[in-house]
């Protein structure tokens, strides 16, 4: 068991490309949606994890994160039981300074999108914004990957 602390932003360029020091695949779908937990499967690239996480607090920054790795092919069975909408991304992991930005590049029906998080130690930490980092999205819903997966992004307006 653990909380997570993150911030979450919307990127304006490709170039953290060129500084990721690695690319993952990531398939997730939801079995659970619901606003006061999460329970989401994920294979990234050849191992299946399952995650449950609790209701982030008032700014958004922080919720409880529980995650068991499970066999790839448990994973895609229960894709068969996961709520409409299944999520797939390129995550690209990025060094700066003490921290690690994870940017998602969406893929499918929410493509076009780029999503930087970065984890932090407390919700005051410090931490240096690359050029690429755009708009603070941290605590607004419609960039949950939850709610991506029911709202995706070519669809807004």
């Amino acid at each position: 068991m653990a909380t997570e602390i993150e911030r979450k932003f919307l990127v304006k360029s490709t170039d953290f490309k060129q500084e990721a020091f690695q690319k993952n695949y990531i398939k997730q779908g939801f079995l659970n949606s619901d606003k006061e937990r999460v329970v989401r499967v994920r294979i990234k690239d050849d191992k299946g994890f399952l995650t449950i996480k609790g209701p982030s607090n008032t700014n958004g920054t922080t919720r409880f994160e529980w995650e068991k790795e499970i066999d790839k092919e448990e994973a895609e069975s229960l894709f068969n039981l996961c709520e409409k909408g299944i999520i797939e991304k390129y995550r690209y992991l990025i060094s700066i300074g003490n921290h690690t930005f994870e940017v998602d590049e969406f893929l499918g029906d929410n493509n076009g999108l780029l999503i930087a998080e970065v984890e932090l130690e407390d919700e005051n930490e410090h931490f240096s914004k690359p050029e690429w980092l755009g708009k603070e999205v941290t605590g607004i819903a419609k960039y949950y990957n939850s709610n991506l997966s029911k709202y995706p992004y070519t669809n807004w307006s």
